[in-house]
């Protein structure tokens, strides 16, 4: 056999070998960090409940899920460690000011286009040419126009013809 034949070969075996390296790389650090659980800390479970940790034992993890709600949880179901302050601005909604001397993002887009200088009149605005032409600056009409112009005609004369509606006070009862 020669090079060229055995060559999409060994880049396949080399493309295997980097993927298997890298899951077991990240499985070892699922374990560390299961292995690091702590009571006190915020966990967040493969199934995306959160919950504190207060009791880890050698393969199970006793969670408070609540007030009066413990659980029980093998190791293995612990998706995450989350930090103190991940874990109080998800659970509890309190979130850790810090950038306090930034500013503020306002809540409508209103105050973004407001300026220190006062509003000028609406009568100072100068008119916008959208480019639209007076009624009275329209070429003349040719042939193909007359026959547009016709049954525009016709169908606003069938328009007339037919019954108009009214707000229900008529003798339709």
């Amino acid at each position: 056999m020669s090079l060229v034949t055995l060559l999409p070969f060994i880049v396949l075996i080399g493309a295997m070998f980097l993927m298997t390296r890298s899951a077991k790389r990240k499985q070892q650090q699922a374990a560390q960090m299961r292995n690091d659980i702590q009571p006190g800390s915020g966990v967040r479970t493969i199934g995306g409940m959160y919950a504190t940790v207060k009791e880890v034992n050698e393969d199970t993890v006793l969670v408070d899920a609540g007030p009066g709600v413990e659980l029980l949880f093998a190791k293995n179901a612990i998706g995450a460690v989350l930090s103190d302050d991940e874990y109080n601005r998800i659970v509890h909604g309190v979130e850790h000011d810090l950038k306090s001397d930034s500013d503020v993002v306002p809540d409508d887009a209103s105050s973004l286009t407001e300026t220190d200088e006062p509003a000028a009149d609406a009568s100072d605005d100068k008119s916008v040419d959208l480019g639209k032409k007076d009624t009275a600056e329209e070429p003349a009409e040719t042939p193909a126009d007359t026959t547009a112009d016709t049954e525009a005609e016709a169908a606003e004369a069938k328009t007339d013809e037919e019954p108009k509606k009214t707000d229900g006070d008529s003798e339709a009862k």
